[in-house]
């Protein structure tokens, strides 16, 4: 999942270099960009833990979230949290996500190691479980052209690289234990 919305954002390519690196025959990967989903600022009338959505969109971001077993929430740490995107985004149901494995990917100048915490007791608010693997993003100026688009994304991450493609095989393991024991 995509947790940011900005014109002009890093993330869109960021998120298809993680789905790239994590791509796996075992693994069904896709891209939820929450700048297309749109969810207007949360307008329930009711609190999500109780599943009674009356709005359309709510509807159809619940049956779309629950269609997947499991996410990875590639996100910038914005002034050292996670952007109210994804905040929302989240906050707008509860079931969906419990028991769900999530990896955190924050990118940021320092990896976006705070937003990683501050996601991280979200996810555990959520009931979600928190994986083990959840690679920082570390950027930098360098790594961008003059159009703030990246020279080399590849060469950017490829440090990071393994510890991306540790997340698909925890993953695996997972799901593996999850159909072992169903």
């Amino acid at each position: 999942m995509l947790g940011s919305n900005r014109p002009n954002r890093i993330g869109s390519d960021i998120a298809q270099w993680v789905k790239q690196t994590m791509c796996h025959p075992a693994l069904e990967i896709d891209i939820i960009d929450l700048a297309q989903i749109n969810l207007p600022f949360l307008d329930e009338p009711e609190i999500p833990a109780r599943g009674n959505y009356q709005k359309e969109h709510t509807k159809r971001w619940s049956q779309l979230i629950q269609k997947y077993d499991g996410f990875v929430l590639v996100f910038p740490q914005y002034n050292w949290g996670y952007p109210a995107v994804l905040k929302n985004a989240m906050d707008y149901l509860y079931m969906e996500w419990e028991n769900k494995p999530v990896s955190l990917m924050p990118y940021g100048g320092h990896g976006g190691f705070q937003a990683l915490i501050a996601m991280k007791l979200v996810t555990q608010g959520l009931n979600m479980y928190n994986m083990s693997v959840n690679p920082p993003l570390n950027i930098s100026k360098e790594m961008f052209n003059e159009k703030n688009q990246f020279i080399d994304i590849n060469a950017s991450f490829g440090s990071i690289s393994p510890q991306v493609k540790m997340v698909s095989e925890e993953f695996i393991h997972l799901f593996s234990l999850n159909n072992h024991h169903s």
